[in-house]
């Protein structure tokens, strides 16, 4: 994720890393001269015409900067980011409001920023500086022979080129390794693709062996390592675990639980008899599913498999409508099937990313300019 703030320096193997843990946030959230102060500012540049109101098309910088912070890509680049998207325009014209006032502008963003900080309090990004240094104390190990014999074990090497095997040698390495995403476009470009025209300027690529393998793999993670000290990567590293802890720990939490619940029937629309439909579930269950350590829907493939068992399991696209009594109880439903479904396999979610922008550069959402300073005259 890129354009987060909230950047404090932890110790971790004796080296210094970067958490984005979203304390920055919810200070300036809290207090309240701040945040007012951030709120006048944004609503100034946002209002283009100066009509003291923002149209969605005015709205639409804001929404762009959340996503940026939230790590997304742009808009239009998957049906699941621009879900996302829609979502958050959705919170601040409530679906219908083709204006929004200073007050509505100022409580959503509020609401939203404190989302977004408890989130990275539960789920803290890690910036690491990739600088071939652990990459270099892993090719100097005395176990290397081993993991590089395992890693040629799992090529299919059978009459194609050294070149190939090496490249595929190298993408089998992680972070763990001290060795950038070579998933990445960068670091494939600028970091692996140089290091293999080095170490075959001298020499013909030949077919390969294992110790033919073993002999460059390693001059290549040499070439690689010196490549990382010139021009070292930052990468975002995150990771989670959805156990159903998260879950079983509001479904105890009666109060908690049941204020997620009025608050997600009052936002719902209604029909006649106060009732509404089944299909609503979805939205209010992204809603609290927040407060469950769940990712939105759409997030993660795994996840969304589990929350679609728990939609088939209170039949949510039958039709029908429900009161506010049988919509609170199937939202219940819905998390205690999540719950179990993840006491019983629970799903493990890392992630690393190249930051190709500093951290505040991706997203304009919380740079506001500092006062100035008075001169004496």
């Amino acid at each position: 994720m890129e354009g987060l703030v909230g950047i404090n320096n932890n110790n971790r193997n004796s080296k210094e890393v970067t958490v984005v843990d979203g304390r920055e946030i919810e200070e300036l959230v809290e207090n309240k001269e701040a945040f007012n102060s951030f709120v006048e500012h944004k609503f100034r540049e946002l209002d283009l015409d100066c009509d003291g109101k923002l149209s969605v098309g005015e709205l639409q910088p804001a929404v762009a900067d959340i996503g940026a912070a939230l790590g997304l890509p742009v808009h239009g680049s998957s049906p699941e980011s621009d879900h996302i998207y829609s979502e958050v325009l959705n919170e601040f014209t409530h679906g219908k409001q083709e204006q929004v006032s200073k007050t509505e502008f100022r409580a959503v963003l509020s609401d939203i920023l404190l989302g977004m900080a408890a989130g990275l309090k539960r789920d803290p990004i890690v910036i690491l500086r990739i600088d071939g240094e652990d990459l270099q104390e892993f090719v100097e190990r005395p176990g290397f022979e081993a993991e590089a014999v395992a890693i040629f074990s799992q090529l299919e090497s059978e009459k194609a080129p050294l070149r190939k095997c090496l490249m595929e040698g190298v993408k089998q390495l992680t972070v763990s390794h001290g060795m950038p995403p070579s998933s990445d476009p960068w670091v494939v470009s600028n970091i692996i693709e140089p290091a293999i025209q080095e170490l075959f300027s001298n020499q013909p690529d030949i077919p390969t062996t294992q110790d033919a393998f073993l002999e460059n793999f390693k001059k290549l993670l040499v070439i690689i390592t010196r490549c990382l000290q010139e021009n070292p990567v930052i990468v975002a590293h995150t990771e989670n675990n959805f156990d159903g802890s998260g879950v079983q720990r509001l479904l105890a939490n009666k109060f908690e639980l049941e204020k997620l619940l009025d608050s997600a029937w009052k936002e719902v629309p209604k029909a006649k008899g106060n009732l509404t439909s089944k299909e609503c579930l979805r939205v209010a269950f992204d809603k609290i599913a927040v407060s469950a350590n769940i990712p939105p829907y759409g997030a993660i493939d795994e996840m969304d498999e589990v929350m679609n068992e728990a939609f088939k399991l209170v039949r949510i696209d039958d039709g029908k409508a429900v009161d506010e009594a049988e919509f609170k109880k199937l939202l219940k439903e819905m998390l205690a099937s999540v719950m179990l479904q993840l006491q019983g396999k629970a799903i493990f979610v890392s992630s690393n990313s190249v930051v190709h922008e500093s951290l505040t550069s991706a997203s304009t959402l919380l740079n506001v300019p500092s006062p100035p300073v008075p001169t004496m005259e």
